[in-house]
């Protein structure tokens, strides 16, 4: 056994030096694609600074559970944690759980078979279980954000029904240093097909799902995938239960046919979580002007994102210039902000900086009553709509 050991442990030195290099380099991926590099910075002056510690900002789509980094400490790295949200006045922000990535993905025909998480999964050292199982890796993140408000509840809390809402936003009059956040699933994949993993994942905490991410599954088309078809037998059951059960449908990366779909089945407001708009930024991945008019005619919002195939121009001034064109197509009811921060982009500013926004917002010609709507109460509006009592 001994001369087994010695005429094995340089292959053992070998493979521990090379999964450690894997385990190196995975933990700079976040570095690596979550970036923030500052553009068109803005002076925030002191009438701005007042008026946006007032504001109710709510921000409807981060990526932050995908990555290992403890939220509850300041980092340099990507673009959200809760020190950062209470720096940037951040009320409340809706944590997506991303469950599977295309290997080489693409803006369009990505395969609904091909995932690289595993590996990413496997040098963070999540459960064995998730290495191989979207739906067990949604459940983990649900967790993961759920231990964060055990560990910090006079910071953090999540919201899952409107009496949490109006609790929470009572509380934060009384004391500004605390944020909240609202589970999403990025695509629904994690259901496999199954009424009964819905409701899994509905008492695990999520209370918005995106139909689809980057590829066609087994309720959707996605604006990404292969055939981008509509809403499948599955996909139907599916809106209905989600609505009936206080879950928001989200129509980000949805197919056209998708979005036709949904749009008649649905009886309370949907939303855009993270998007571009074609006028301002034309792309695969954006929204027409009939396809904004047809979702808000729901009640609900659109989710204008901070990144360059969203918005083109990545300043706070063009993020400001986006809002603008939607609000010219669907009203000042029905924008909101959609970061897509920690998602895999580059952002000029993190979830610190978010005065910049309400500074580029002013600079271009908005109201203070409409700078709140923008900037958060649109957002809160429908989550009261929308989610269970």
């Amino acid at each position: 056994m001994a001369k087994i050991v010695t005429l094995c442990k340089p292959f053992l030195l070998i493979l521990s030096f090379v999964f450690a290099r894997v385990v190196c380099a995975l933990d700079y991926t976040e570095e690596m694609f979550n970036k923030t590099t500052p553009k068109g910075m803005l002076t925030i002056t002191e009438p701005v600074q007042q008026l946006h510690r007032t504001l109710i900002i709510a921000d409807l789509h981060a990526d932050p559970l995908l990555w290992a980094r403890d939220l509850r400490v300041r980092s340099q790295t990507g673009h959200l944690d809760i020190p950062r949200l209470l720096e940037g006045n951040v009320g409340l922000q809706v944590f997506s759980a991303v469950t599977q990535v295309p290997f080489r993905m693409k803006m369009q025909n990505n395969p609904s078979d091909s995932d690289q998480l595993p590996a990413l999964m496997m040098a963070q050292a999540w459960p064995a279980g998730t290495w191989f199982n979207v739906h067990k890796r949604a459940l983990h993140q649900a967790e993961k954000l759920h231990a964060l408000q055990q560990s910090s509840p006079e910071q953090f809390r999540i919201i899952k029904s409107r009496s949490d809402l109006q609790t929470y936003l009572t509380d934060r009059q009384r004391n500004p240093k605390q944020t909240a956040g609202l589970l999403a699933l990025e695509g629904v994949q994690p259901l496999e097909g199954s009424l009964a993993k819905f409701r899994l994942l509905r008492d695990a905490g999520y209370r918005m799902m995106g139909l689809a991410h980057f590829f066609d599954n087994e309720a959707a088309g996605s604006a990404h995938g292969e055939k981008r078809g509509g809403l499948t037998e599955f996909g139907r059951q599916l809106v209905v239960a989600m609505q009936e059960n206080g879950v928001i449908v989200d129509l980000a990366h949805a197919s056209a046919q998708t979005i036709e779909d949904v749009m008649a089945r649905v009886k309370k407001p949907v939303v855009v979580s993270h998007t571009g708009v074609d006028g301002v930024c034309p792309s695969v991945r954006n929204l027409s002007d009939a396809q904004l008019r047809s979702i808000t005619a729901t009640g609900g919002v659109i989710g204008i994102g901070f990144w360059p195939e969203a918005i083109c121009d990545i300043s706070p001034a063009g993020i400001a210039k986006a809002i603008r064109y939607t609000v010219g197509i669907v009203g000042i009811e029905h924008v909101a902000l959609g970061s897509d921060f920690s998602g895999a982009v580059t952002t000029a500013i993190h979830a610190g900086q978010l005065q910049q926004v309400t500074q580029a917002l002013v600079n271009a010609g908005f109201t203070e009553e409409e700078i709140r709507l923008i900037m958060g109460e649109n957002t809160v509006r429908v989550l009261m709509a929308t989610l269970p009592e």
